[in-house]
């Protein structure tokens, strides 16, 4: 945990307290902050008070803080984070940066140094434990990334699932090959008129496919790995191991931790308040993702998407 002077823990603003920043609130009060909550949602400033945490209606009326946490809904984050830089504090934003490249850049342009993005799947013992595979040679040189993020039912209701379920995968693309390839094919997935999936491929050598949807009957959270000498996947979101198939057929579990991937997030944060690196996701690979899944949801002939249709 971060530690201010004196020895005081960091005192951080949440904007944005609703079905997610209700889990940010419940680790950032674990990790020892500091917090207040900014929300314009009666039922949620009852929620963060209900924690012992002081609320209020507008952004404009936050103390002074250490630091930024942004979890309003994707549509708001534009004018969210244009309102809150000004401030000069470190910012952390939830994913996607925004819905479109020209806010993206705009906001990073303003941010550069301060802004970084919430991409909790960088920080999964398991995606890491890719990571390392593919740096390391172990299995092998890398050949492809495949991940998998299908399910039933998009809650977020200002913008389409893909904006919501593809950033995560081309954040794991940064993570274990260390760049997002570029994007070559896509096909898009309609229910009654609005996108709820997305299938794409990207770059050669390594290639990446990603498939994302809310409207398949199964649920399931799956990465693998393609290596010249092995596969590594990682079975699902709560995985206590990899499973490595080998290419004479031999299987190897590996355990992974299980220490949830939000909280390591947060943590690393905190840290970067009191002096230690900056977040993984800068505002610059904040941009890259929403630039990608732009150029995908073009070659799919999807719509931006920014509202829910």
């Amino acid at each position: 945990m971060a530690e201010r002077d004196g020895g005081a823990p960091p005192r951080i603003a949440l904007v944005g307290c609703g079905r997610w920043g209700r889990y940010i609130l419940r680790d950032l009060l674990a990790l020892g902050s500091t917090v207040v909550v900014a929300d314009p949602a009666a039922s949620a400033r009852a929620h963060a008070a209900a924690a012992g945490v002081a609320t209020f209606a507008d952004v404009a009326q936050l103390p002074a803080v250490d630091g930024i946490v942004v979890a309003t809904p994707t549509g708001s984050h534009a004018a969210v984070l244009e309102t809150l830089l000004p401030r000069g504090v470190p910012t952390l934003c939830e994913k996607p940066l925004t819905a479109d490249a020209a806010s993206a850049e705009r906001v990073a342009a303003r941010g550069a140094g301060q802004l970084f993005v919430m991409d909790k799947w960088r920080y999964h013992p398991g995606i890491e434990a890719l990571r390392d595979l593919a740096a390391g040679g172990e299995l092998g040189p890398v050949r492809g990334l495949r991940t998998t993020r299908i399910g039933w039912v998009n809650p977020h209701t200002d913008v389409d699932a893909v904006w919501i379920l593809a950033p995560h995968d081309l954040s794991i693309a940064l993570e274990v090959l260390g760049e997002i390839p570029t994007p070559r094919r896509a096909l898009g997935e309609r229910l009654d008129g609005s996108a709820v999936g997305l299938f794409g491929v990207l770059g050669d050598d390594p290639w990446m496919a990603l498939d994302v949807s809310v409207a398949r009957p199964e649920q399931r959270r799956e990465v693998c790995l393609y290596c010249r000498d092995a596969i590594a996947v990682l079975p699902g979101a709560y995985s206590e191991h990899l499973w490595i198939v080998h290419s004479d057929g031999a299987e190897q579990r590996r355990p992974i931790s299980t220490e949830p991937p939000l909280r390591r997030e947060l943590q690393a944060f905190l840290a970067h308040l009191g002096g230690g690196p900056p977040p993984k996701s800068s505002a610059a690979d904040g941009v890259a993702i929403v630039q990608a899944l732009e150029r995908l949801r073009a070659l799919a002939g999807l719509t931006n998407g920014a509202a829910a249709r």
